[in-house]
């Protein structure tokens, strides 16, 4: 049986403390699930941040990244596509579920290829009423707002299932 891989997306080099914080925890949660986490795979932000946290917890990451530099020292399993931001895509349609946590013009683009591509998005971000109302508007089906790691990871549960999605 397929692996439940969970896609956590967010900011890179502008992160804020609470999108670090939420990332780390996530990570780690993740890994308690027996789920594998893949990011953007770079040393910097939510994508550093949450491979630190399942690493910590004994979890499998991979990291998707658009060239060979600054990769997270927390990543099992680096992808080097040379795609740039067009690994965006590669990164939410790898996923069972895709959470964005914080908000970037980077993570923007991933939850709208997610929608796209008919993936659930969980919207972690305490901050962004007029984010969540946006992509909400976009696939009202597809997109959960929680604020917080635990309730992100209980709606990915009820997303996933059984693990067919």
């Amino acid at each position: 049986m397929r692996k439940i891989i969970v896609g956590v997306m967010g900011p890179g080099d502008n992160a804020t403390a609470a999108d670090l914080k939420n990332a780390r925890e996530l990570g780690q949660l993740i890994a308690h699930q027996g789920w594998v986490l893949l990011t953007g795979g770079r040393n910097v932000g939510v994508m550093d941040a949450a491979s630190a946290g399942a690493k910590a917890a004994n979890g499998l990451t991979i990291g998707i990244l658009p060239d060979d530099d600054a990769i997270s020292t927390a990543v099992d399993i680096a992808i080097i596509t040379d795609m740039g931001n067009a690994r965006n895509n590669i990164n939410v349609l790898s996923s069972n579920v895709v959470i964005a946590c914080g908000m970037g013009a980077g993570t923007a683009s991933e939850i709208a290829l997610a929608l796209k591509g008919n993936k659930k998005v969980i919207l972690l971000n305490q901050d962004a009423v007029e984010s969540q109302r946006f992509f909400k508007s976009l696939s009202p089906n597809n997109v959960y707002a929680v604020d917080s790691p635990d309730a992100a990871i209980a709606i990915a549960r009820e997303i996933i299932g059984d693990g067919s999605t």
